[in-house]
């Protein structure tokens, strides 16, 4: 039998390693490796003896017809979006979050609705007792929902249990950093009790077919704490965003093997829990009765779901000599940099002696290069103190050399805009010609815009 070495395993990248070192080789962060007791260690000739102990294996062709995987919906049709139509079964889910945004919320209320159906749901929790889950049931008006509560942080009890009988078809585990297996030496939400947790818990839903979600902590920086492998092993990885203080939530798969990555679920905090958002671009756009300058709305792009964000910009001019300062919310800060060097070396306009503030409204954050234009446009009537058409939206790439370059769903951007009542668009050129229900102002360089904002 191999004998049991130490080892060292990175928690930002999984490397193992013989002995300690104040930085991982593989990705270069520091202070990640923590001791793994208890592993064994195969000796090297083990390891390349390709003749012994192996057997066969089938090799098969891409050409055969595979079935869809069977997907249970969760009764939101939200969390059903994120995860790309529904829970697959025998799948493993994690979903990761800051604290107190919602994520025992949401799969509570998830669970309910799937136990409403009369298919068996299990929900463990290693952070609270069953009673404290039962009250927040009964705030979310789920107190009669027949979901099979535990309080629990040993996998070999829960595996034990769930195997008495029937496999559930939803198990609940919040969170996987509070579990432990005691095949492993360590503490709960050490790296090796988490792989190996995690590992259980997964093995038992490919099993029995039953889908289990894992709720996953995060570190300061926004990812799941705990070993980097993790997000490897589980089938889907979902992240619950959003501000404490602001209403909003959305729900993103980061991963998923049964579907894209590419849609959002959108959901308001109330009083009765987390509620559906249809229509997302009315939790931030800013009704007003008046233009107001520095305020463009920008319709953005989330999969295939439009979703319509004011942008607003605000400048002030300062005393000579004085360093100006630049403060953006919701959106790169580099980004904002270049929208501003492109406007001074390109447009003619000074914005060294002036404070710049940005700000997405909602809380919402932005990462689509087509904001180029609206934050564009937003500076320069921040500036001027021009305002632009409340009926008006504005998106587009800006390069550089100042041209305005296409994006991508140009006509899908239109046509939500158009069923929202805008009537005006400020495009680049090229999607000038596009049929979209409403009026379109095509330009060829961002200075064509500061032109047609100026009335140049």
């Amino acid at each position: 039998m191999a004998k049991p070495r130490t080892r060292y395993v990175c928690q930002s990248c999984g490397s193992v390693s013989s002995r300690w070192q104040g930085q991982c080789g593989d990705c270069e962060e520091w202070n990640t490796l923590v001791e793994d007791a208890g592993a064994v260690v195969t000796p090297f000739a083990a390891r390349h003896n390709l003749r012994g102990g192996g057997r066969a294996i089938e090799l098969v062709g891409l050409d055969r017809e595979v079935p869809l995987p069977e997907r249970m919906s969760t009764g939101i049709s939200e969390f059903d979006r994120a995860l790309g139509g529904g829970i697959v079964a025998g799948s493993a889910t994690l979903i990761g979050g800051d604290p107190g945004i919602g994520k025992s919320t949401l799969l509570l209320q998830a669970a309910a609705k799937v136990a409403g159906r009369g298919l068996a749901v299990a929900y463990v929790s290693g952070e609270e007792a069953t009673d404290q889950v039962r009250l927040r049931a009964r705030r979310l008006g789920l107190g009669d929902a027949p979901v099979k509560l535990a309080a629990a942080t040993s996998v070999r009890d829960i595996l034990t249990t769930l195997s008495e009988g029937a496999a559930p078809a939803l198990l609940v585990i919040d969170s996987i950093q509070t579990m432990h297996s005691d095949l492993i030496e360590g503490a709960p939400g050490t790296v090796s009790q988490v792989r190996a947790s995690a590992g259980e818990l997964i093995r038992y839903a490919k099993e029995s077919g039953c889908a289990v979600v894992l709720v996953g902590h995060v570190t300061k920086d926004g990812a799941i704490a705990g070993p980097r492998v993790l997000e490897h092993m589980v089938d889907t990885v979902l992240a619950f965003e959003g501000e404490r203080s602001h209403q909003y939530r959305i729900l993103r798969a980061a991963k998923n093997r049964f579907g894209g990555t590419d849609e959002i679920g959108v959901f308001a905090m109330g009083e009765s829990g987390l509620g559906e958002v249809g229509n997302p671009s009315a939790l931030f756009l800013t009704h007003r009765g008046e233009a107001v300058s520095g305020a463009v709305v920008f319709p953005a792009l989330e999969g295939t779901r439009p979703v319509l964000v004011e942008i607003q910009a605000l400048t002030v001019r300062l005393a000579s000599g004085a360093t100006p300062r630049r403060a953006v919310v919701g959106w790169d800060s580099g980004r904002l940099a270049m929208i501003l060097a492109v406007l001074e070396a390109r447009c003619g306009l000074s914005f060294s002696t002036a404070e710049v503030y940005l700000n997405v409204a909602g809380g919402y954050r932005l990462s689509d290069p087509a904001a180029d234009l609206a934050v564009a446009a937003a500076l320069v009537s921040a500036l001027s103190e021009r305002p632009v058409a409340a009926e008006a939206v504005a998106f587009g790439e800006v390069a550089l050399s100042g041209e305005l370059r296409p994006v991508a769903h140009g006509a899908l951007r239109l046509k939500e805009s158009a069923k929202l009542g805008f009537e005006r668009a400020m495009v680049p050129a090229s999607l000038a010609a596009e049929k979209a229900g409403l009026s379109l102002t095509g330009f060829r360089t961002l200075g064509d815009l500061v032109d047609h904002l100026l009335g140049r």
